[in-house]
């Protein structure tokens, strides 16, 4: 069985009667309009089907987005790596397509919206989006959710099972977590704080659930308090004898119906809530402060502490790393002997998973997901940003053309997430040159030392100089968090323009500049690397961090041009390959190691 599906999810002419059964609703509320965002109670980026309701409204299937229904049109908003997606998604009379960077729906409302009046679900906002609306002059009107109302067949929520993430792997216990949170929480005011975020729910207590496709998420909340065992609100229905027996020596479990009177009786007795305001839903806040409380505006206390990985976690994440290189790079080997237009991005997917298998199977680690849908773009499907591929978008690995192939997997011990792109038949000399500008940042940023302190945003610029003295730019961030067996997206570290978190020994981070061609193909390069405290030089005076590179597989050297590459570049490339081969070569078979020892030798 596949973790991976190709089934076409969406037709654009679905958005054509979904709009207009949400604008009778709008009708019904005395509303101008509606915000249907991209995002669950938890404001997670991965969220359960039922939770899809812009996918269900709209068309579209990216994992960051948000549409503004009014009664005479509908925008949908969508970043610079949906651009393209979009537009095939969505039916073009219905919905007109603007950037949720540029012009997101708090600055379009600003300069449109005079006089409306639009309702909003307060449970899928957060409070700082709506102090965002509110400093801007947009009053918004709390609701039920209309597409809830409309969406006739909605599925259930995710019930899927609870297990214990296990001490070899999580390396701290969780009542040890627990007491450190209320500790510092304590310092900071706070009696009581609310976890949102599944992932530090997962974290804290040491659990891993199936709620999310291709992420070990249990959905519920938590309220840590400083003088009191923390509240768990979960579904029993989610508990083992055993689960249930380890997380009740930690937390009163609650169900999640019990979350809001909870929240009120606490608020009741005067207590001080902290509110992550970029991550906790304004429905929390509303609650807290109705019933007489105070919410105190904190980050969720665990985003750091799982941030900064501890060595079991980056030692688990290292053994992850070498044994997905190797599944990774005997696909490489089979793709390579694969004869142009023979296979199919779906086929390529297939073997790839296949491969992660087998290795998990050798091993005694088995693959338990995949990190995320697999993006296979071939020719100029490659150059869709996140192309997931479909059964209607299909398309063979053609001669003369790039393939781009980012994927991951999900094992007890890591999350990992990888991207390499191989060239089929014979490369033209633009792509080369293109893809080794594209090398040349990823080398830049793994060669960089740089002061403690660095903030993602500081060195995005390194990855990009090599493109930008070309005129060429790419249009997502350069890294990403990751975290130990959750979500292969994680927050708050990363490399972009807008990465404002210092960078924290620990820290996983991808590394992945890329190049798009519209029509024609992508580039994307990515490693993972980890914050490290880098060694002294001799006369320097204040503390640096660099990265340690955790992933393991060789780059197409047939797209390479070397001179392009300067000594220190052409030198760090040769000791990667060399590490690759050192690494990985014991884990592979004959036909594949000779195969190897020829794509990692020296330039």
């Amino acid at each position: 069985m596949m973790f991976q599906s190709f089934d076409v999810r969406t037709n654009p002419s679905q958005g054509i009667e979904r709009v207009a059964l949400l604008r009778a609703k709008l009708a019904e509320h005395k509303l101008d309009g509606f915000l249907v965002p991209r995002a669950d109670e938890h404001q997670g980026e991965y969220v359960a089907a039922c939770s899809e309701r812009l996918q269900w409204l709209t068309g579209f299937t990216g994992s960051a987005g948000a549409a503004l229904v009014l009664k005479d049109k509908a925008i949908l908003f969508v970043d610079g790596r949906y651009t393209l997606q979009a537009k095939a998604q969505v039916d073009p009379g219905t919905f007109r397509i603007e950037s949720l960077v540029e012009n997101p729906p708090v600055k379009w409302l600003e300069a449109n919206g005079e006089g409306l009046t639009i309702g909003f679900d307060p449970w899928l906002h957060t409070i700082a989006e709506v102090e965002a609306f509110e400093k801007a002059g947009i009053e918004l009107t709390p609701v039920e959710n209309l597409v809830d109302a409309v969406w006739a067949d909605r599925p259930a929520p995710p019930a899927g099972k609870i297990e214990i993430h296990p001490h070899g792997f999580a390396g701290v216990l969780a009542k040890d977590k627990i007491a450190d949170l209320s500790e510092s929480l304590a310092k900071k005011g706070a009696t009581h704080a609310v976890l949102t975020d599944p992932s530090s729910l997962a974290w804290v207590f040491n659990i891993r659930g199936s709620d999310v496709a291709h992420t070990p998420l249990a959905h519920g909340f938590a309220i840590l308090s400083t003088d009191e065992l923390p509240k768990l609100f979960i579904s029993r229905d989610k508990l083992t004898i055993e689960t249930d027996a380890y997380l009740t020596q930690l937390a009163d479990v609650l169900e999640p119906s019990q979350l809001e009177e909870e929240l009120a009786r606490i608020a009741a007795l005067g207590g001080t809530v902290a509110l992550d305001p970029v991550l906790a839903a304004e429905k929390l806040r509303m609650i807290v402060e109705e019933n007489g409380g105070t919410t105190l505006a904190l980050p969720d206390p665990a985003r750091l502490p799982r941030a900064t990985k501890n060595k079991a976690e980056l030692a688990g994440s290292r053994a992850a790393h070498r044994r997905d290189g190797a599944a990774v790079t005997k696909y490489l080997c089979w793709l390579d002997r694969q004869e142009p237009g023979t296979i199919d991005e779906i086929q390529a997917v297939q073997a790839l998973e296949q491969f992660r298998v087998a290795v998990g199977e050798e091993t005694q680690m088995p693959l338990r997901d995949i990190s995320f849908d697999t993006i296979s773009g071939a020719g100029p499907n490659g150059a869709i940003i996140h192309y997931r591929v479909t059964t209607g978008t299909n398309r063979k690995l053609q001669a003369g053309e790039l393939y781009l192939v980012d994927s991951g997997g999900q094992y007890q011990d890591g999350t990992t997430d990888i991207t390499r792109t191989v060239a089929v038949g014979t490369p033209t000399r633009k792509m080369c040159e293109r893809y080794t500008l594209v090398l040349k940042g990823l080398i830049q940023i793994s060669l960089l030392r740089f002061p403690a302190g660095t903030r993602g945003m500081d060195i995005d610029a390194i990855a990009r100089r090599a493109l930008w003295a070309h005129g060429l730019d790419y249009a997502h961030g350069t890294g990403h968090g990751v975290g130990s067996f959750l979500s292969v997206h994680e927050g708050p570290q990363r490399i972009a323009k807008t990465g404002a978190e210092r960078l924290l020994p620990g820290m996983i981070i991808s590394n992945e500049p890329g190049y798009y061609k519209e029509g024609a193909y992508g580039i994307r390069l990515e490693n993972l690397i980890v914050v490290e405290e880098a060694a002294p030089i001799p006369g320097g005076d204040i503390p640096m961090h660099s990265f340690e590179t955790l992933t393991l597989a060789p780059f197409d050297r047939r797209l390479i041009v070397a001179d392009m590459l300067d000594p220190a570049e052409r030198a760090w490339l040769d000791a990667y390959h060399a590490r690759v081969l050192q690494e990985i070569g014991p884990m592979l078979d004959g036909e594949t190691l000779a195969w190897l020892e020829k794509a990692a030798a020296p330039l």
